[in-house]
């Protein structure tokens, strides 16, 4: 009786609607698969066309091109004698599937649609696919011709269906039916199917991977059985970074895992199981159905053996999973991201204003994290990271030697100095481009200021002034705007142009620096340096970053850091006082960046309005603030959101890091145009103010 089992999972780098380079990806894994004993092969959810398709999962087009990728893997000699599970988008009586289909040489044995589809925070599955929604039943698929002339099969089954070998039962979850509360997996396993297995689009999220990795363990402890977890990786396209984890799972244990992050475009993990420490496992914890109603799975028969002769093949062990502290999680999430979109899009580097502050200090940090990775894997004899480091700098020949060497090839920052720049952020930026090693400039937007100034002048006869010499709010806030717009005008100029002025090729990708929480409540100027091509730390915390750069003083020897830590955070917008910075952020905003993670994280996660908010808060805060003072607080908030919520519409595309990013166009749906009075709500705030002071009295 056959009793060990190899089974192989993955995590795929895959591109949306990158056919080819998806085709070749999931050939590679299979063939790593089959090269250590697998006999199963699981990859990613929707792994032939890429997840992130979005509107393109409406076309035709999307439809076809997956059965011709299906087809080519099923003319394949790599994909004989291993059971290939692979996902892709598929139309069944004019509705359409996300499905995974499993065939075996050059047969398709069943096609399993997704049952229940992710449809909250990034996810709009709904949007392009029905769930199937026929518990247990099975249909007649008919094939498309070009697949007919391969399989010699006219129809295959399609829906809620199990595949058996004949030495043990698989069936099939896909993503979000792992985090329902009624997972397949539990019917299926109180069923007799042993092996579960789940291709996943999940995507990266500060301090979740914890979250996935408890629910495939108590999967597998509460019912015993072999659960294997398929991931994809990398950025295909969107806000979304996938970060792997492919693992294996049983009885409740981790035996083997993938990365998190890492710039490995295939990454296949293997393991050997014994049937019969699953047998063993659920015949002493795990009762079968007593529900007379309850239908078994429909079992799809395959003449095939998952397990060979070998019993001294030795069983994969538990292992401790070490999860990455969330400073660790900024440095290689942000960065792999980077990474991706830069070889993707064709250019030659990236830019960012560097003013010397937490923020842009961050985004160069990051942007330096990813050198050490691409250096890494290029020792680590990584050759596709080498052919893409190669093309991205023009040179055939080059091969990076260390991160500041990288740094210099592929970064450049520039400092923009204006009348209300200090000396000391003048310099903390300057100190940190040449600890990284970027490419590093200093650029003087005074005349540029003072050309715009000369023209609203010569139209209207006036000229604004700051409020520190007498001008009004508008003047005040007009001035500050202007310098924001002109160093974005400036850094797009210079991020076209600047390696051309050097003789080399290509142009630069501008990277914002915005956090989230300035973000949440609009604290930045529309059309600044906070509107770039992308940005790294877009959904990230304050809080977070300034973590963050503790780690790299450490991690990457970035001591300049230190001072950059130790300034208070400001714009530099307003005129200086005795040449020291007279502007603060926190001033500025009228609350704290600890006072807006908090309030950003209760307005989207906990769902809270200005009501819902205060009556939390009351108690969260009452050591520190009263009823007054936390009504006070809680209202400008609201404020300030809804009189900015306009700019979240042209938000520069952000890495998505937070649960309670406020990102208008895919993760945050609200309106834009608000009564920012909130007559109703802040009337409900005041009279429970009222009890509390009459309570008191």
């Amino acid at each position: 009786m056959g009793r060990k089992v190899t089974l192989a999972t993955c995590s795929l780098n895959q591109w949306a609607l990158d056919f080819d380079g998806n085709f070749e990806r999931i050939l590679k894994s299979i063939d790593v698969a089959k090269s250590r004993g697998a006999k199963y092969r699981l990859g990613p959810e929707l792994e032939i066309c890429g997840y992130g398709c979005g509107d393109h999962f409406y076309e035709s087009d999307t439809l076809l091109h997956s059965f011709q990728v299906l087809k080519k893997l099923l003319e394949s000699p790599s994909t004989q004698d291993i059971i290939c599970d692979v996902g892709m988008p598929i139309m069944h009586h004019n509705v359409r599937y996300n499905c995974r289909v499993l065939f075996l040489n050059s047969k398709i044995l069943l096609i399993r649609p997704k049952m229940m589809m992710a449809n909250n925070g990034n996810y709009r599955e709904l949007r392009w696919f029905s769930p199937w929604k026929k518990l247990r039943q099975v249909e007649e698929y008919f094939l498309p011709r070009m697949l007919q002339e391969v399989t010699g099969q006219d129809t295959v089954p399609f829906g809620d269906c199990v595949l058996s070998t004949k030495d043990t039962c698989i069936g099939s979850e896909i993503c979000e039916e792992l985090w329902s509360p009624r997972s397949p997996h539990i019917d299926m396993s109180l069923d007799g199917v042993e092996i579960i297995t789940n291709s996943s689009a999940s995507h990266h999220e500060l301090r979740k991977a914890d979250a996935r990795v408890n629910l495939i363990m108590s999967a597998t402890r509460k019912c015993g059985g072999i659960y294997l977890y398929a991931n994809q990786k990398g950025c295909d396209g969107d806000r979304l970074y996938y970060d792997g984890c492919a693992m294996l799972a049983v009885n409740g244990d981790i035996v083997a895992r993938g990365a998190q992050f890492s710039l490995d475009d295939v990454e296949v993990v293997t393991a050997t199981f014994d049937l019969e420490d699953v047998r063993s496992y659920r015949g002493e914890t795990c009762q079968p159905h007593l529900d007379l109603d309850f239908k078994p799975c429909h079992r799809v028969k395959v003449d095939f053996c998952l397990s060979g002769d070998g019993v001294g093949l030795p069983t994969h062990q538990p292992i401790t999973w070490q999860f990455h502290t969330p400073e660790e999680e900024i440095s290689l999430g942000p960065a792999c991201w980077l990474w991706d979109y830069l070889r993707r899009s064709g250019q030659a580097g990236f830019l960012v204003p560097l003013s010397g502050g937490v923020d842009s200090s961050s985004t160069a940090c990051i942007v330096y994290s990813m050198c050490v990775l691409v250096c890494r894997a290029v020792q680590d004899g990584n050759s596709q990271v080498l052919e893409d480091v190669r093309r991205v700098v023009c040179d055939p020949s080059y091969r990076p030697q260390e991160p500041r060497e990288l740094c210099g090839r592929v970064f450049t920052t520039c400092y923009m100095d204006s009348v209300n720049s200090s000396e000391d952020t003048h310099n903390r930026a300057k100190e940190l481009a040449n600890q990284i090693g970027s490419t590093h400039m200093t650029i003087n937007i005074e005349l540029a200021v003072k050309g715009m100034l000369g023209i609203f002048s010569l139209v209207t006869g006036k000229w604004p002034s700051f409020r520190a010499n007498g001008g009004s709010d508008r003047e005040n806030l007009a001035l500050q705007n202007i310098q924001a717009r002109i160093r974005m005008v400036l850094a797009y100029l210079f991020a076209q142009l600047s390696l051309w002025a050097q003789g080399r090729p290509g142009g630069l990708l501008v990277l914002g620096s915005a956090n989230v929480d300035e973000s949440l409540t609009g604290y930045f100027t529309k059309y600044d340096c906070s509107s770039a091509d992308i940005n790294p730390i877009g959904g990230i915390s304050k809080t977070d970053l300034k973590s963050f750069l503790h780690y790299c003083v450490e991690h990457f020897q970035l001591h300049s850091l230190r001072g950059i830590l130790a300034a208070p955070p400001t714009a530099e917008l307003e005129p200086l006082m005795e040449g020291q910075v007279s502007q603060t952020d926190e001033t500025d905003m009228g609350m704290t960046y600890a006072e807006l993670s908090v309030m950003g994280r209760l307005r989207k996660i906990s769902k809270c309005g200005p009501y819902s908010m205060f009556c939390k808060l009351i108690h969260t805060w009452r050591e520190t603030l009263s009823p007054t003072q936390v009504a006070v607080t809680v209202k400008h908030f609201f404020r300030r959101y809804s009189v900015n919520r306009h700019k979240m519409t042209t938000i520069t595309p952000s890495y998505h890091a937070e649960s309670y990013s406020p990102d208008d166009n895919r993760f945050d749906l609200r309106p834009f145009l608000y009564n920012t009075r909130w007559g109703l709500q802040f009337r409900c705030i005041d009279d429970e103010v009222s009890k509390m002071e009459e309570g008191d009295a």
